[in-house]
């Protein structure tokens, strides 16, 4: 880390839509502060180096468990967080009756639990600070009853509630934070989801890259949501504002039943 280039801390960082936000922030001047559990993480960071020229500083670390959380917390001491892209997140497919609890608890210890755990120590040095800049990666999953998929969705409806009252209690603070909803993006979510046999799973997709760019532009801006993707995918913003529950419930069970991946 440097003391004259900003740091921007990304969490699941080693692939898709965190490594392309890492990239996107690197390149704007950015030192890095990185986190995933796997072992992709080290060979991201050092992409990251060599394409860049940015200082990228690797922390393995699951998010899941809160000692992970707290290793990335302590990271953190002595640095100057000016923005923090809280991205890491899994997903579950399958009816609610047949998934396994514990594939659950992680659905909701990695998109709600560590979320909350990290949002809190970084927007409090933020704000004692009066300036910072916090983006959550949220879906627009958000906007709609996640029919065999009902655990992932209501995480990220809880990530997007979580992510606007922040944005109006912090908004006289220096502080802001924004929010983005991606739609099905060409990452590794589908395949750990299990949900490489559905319509979502084997449909074509959005580019991370895309992705990342708009939601690096919209934190840049201060703004505070916004559906990043294809046009498809904000046309489908678009309608899940205005469609009743039923229907897009009805609708992501089209997309998300198992064993219809190529109906």
């Amino acid at each position: 880390m440097t003391e004259t280039r900003p740091l921007a801390l990304v969490t699941g960082a080693s692939s898709g839509i965190g490594f392309e936000l890492a990239r996107q922030f690197a390149q704007a001047g950015f030192d890095l502060l990185v986190n995933a559990e796997d072992d992709r993480l080290e060979h991201a960071a050092q992409r990251l180096r060599e394409e860049t020229g940015a200082s990228v500083r690797a922390v393995r670390a699951d998010l899941r468990d809160p000692a992970g959380v707290d290793t990335l917390v302590a990271a953190t001491t002595g640095l100057q967080v000016d923005v923090a892209a809280l991205n890491a997140g899994v997903g579950r497919g399958g009816a609610f009756v047949d998934t396994d609890l514990t594939d659950d608890q992680a659905v909701i210890d990695l998109n709600v639990t560590s979320t909350v755990r990290l949002a809190k120590p970084l927007l409090r040095q933020m704000v004692a600070r009066g300036v910072g800049r916090m983006l959550f990666t949220s879906s627009v999953a958000a906007m709609m009853p996640g029919s065999f998929q009902p655990v992932y969705n209501a995480s990220k409806s809880f990530v997007q509630s979580f992510a606007q009252a922040l944005r109006e209690e912090l908004k006289d603070t220096g502080v802001t934070v924004t929010s983005f909803m991606p739609g099905p993006t060409e990452t590794d979510f589908f395949r750990r989801a299990g949900m490489e046999d559905t319509r979502v799973g084997s449909a074509e997709k959005d580019d991370p890259a895309q992705v990342a760019e708009q939601a690096f532009e919209a934190v840049m801006k201060g703004r505070g949501k916004v559906v990043t993707g294809s046009l498809k995918t904000k046309a489908q913003g678009v309608a899940d504002k205005v469609l009743p529950d039923a229907a897009k419930a009805a609708l992501h069970r089209r997309m998300a039943e198992p064993g219809h991946g190529d109906g």
